[in-house]
């Protein structure tokens, strides 16, 4: 990762993710190595045991963050059940590493999600991740419903997006209208029920998150509604 890393690059991503004092990435450290060269060295570390890649979880600068992640999200595609639980189980004691909204991203859905899929028992971990008081654990339910969304499953999406709708921070209010977007992308109607319900309740950016695909007038008819 040192070996990668570029000076000029880290100074363009301490400002991209908002670490400055008193923004949500405060403190992060950033070596300047850009995904693609991370998903190459992800590549050459897939032999790396759970403890190892933990280590690298806990490293301060978020490159080596995220590429322990993609390690796992990696090993979790190859993994049988028992060693897919033991992934899951270390991701939700470490969501306090996960500290950043690319962090999120790139890892939830094809970890946390694909591990809770057929698990309905198990997956009231996200209603409670919901209302943690942990941004990124917020942010970790709502993304990990992407996989219910593809299978066309969309109440856990719609449950968690009610809880969050009163949330203060934009990461939520864009996390939510992604979601509630990419519902739409396969049933309109499921959609636009929940807009009709609950727009003139939410933030505006939530709304044009989801309301993005749609046509201009149906745009300007929900933003009338939006408080």
């Amino acid at each position: 990762m040192k070996a990668k890393a570029k000076p000029a690059k880290s100074r363009i991503l301490l400002r991209f993710f908002k670490t400055k004092k008193g923004d949500y990435g405060e403190g992060d450290k950033f070596l300047g190595v850009v995904v693609p060269e991370q998903r190459k060295i992800v590549r050459l570390c897939r032999h790396l045991n759970l403890k190892e890649i933990d280590k690298l979880l806990h490293d301060r600068f978020h490159e080596c963050r995220l590429t322990a992640l993609l390690i796992l999200v990696d090993k979790f595609a190859q993994a049988d059940s028992f060693e897919q639980k033991q992934i899951f189980k270390l991701y939700l004691k470490r969501t306090y590493l996960i500290n950043n909204w690319d962090l999120v991203d790139l890892s939830a859905p094809k970890i946390v999600g694909l591990y809770l899929l057929d698990k309905p028992q198990e997956q009231k971990i996200l209603l409670k991740l919901a209302q943690s008081k942990s941004l990124w654990e917020k942010r970790i339910s709502i993304i990990s419903t992407y996989p219910f969304i593809k299978k066309q499953d969309f109440r856990l999406t719609l449950r968690i997006a009610q809880k969050l709708l009163n949330d203060k921070h934009d990461l939520i209010h864009k996390a939510v209208g992604w979601m509630l977007r990419e519902i739409g992308k396969i049933d309109c109607r499921a959609e636009k029920k929940f807009l009709d319900a609950n727009a003139s309740k939410m933030p505006r950016v939530m709304l044009r998150y989801a309301i993005e695909k749609f046509s201009p007038r149906q745009r300007k008819l929900y933003l009338n509604m939006a408080h």
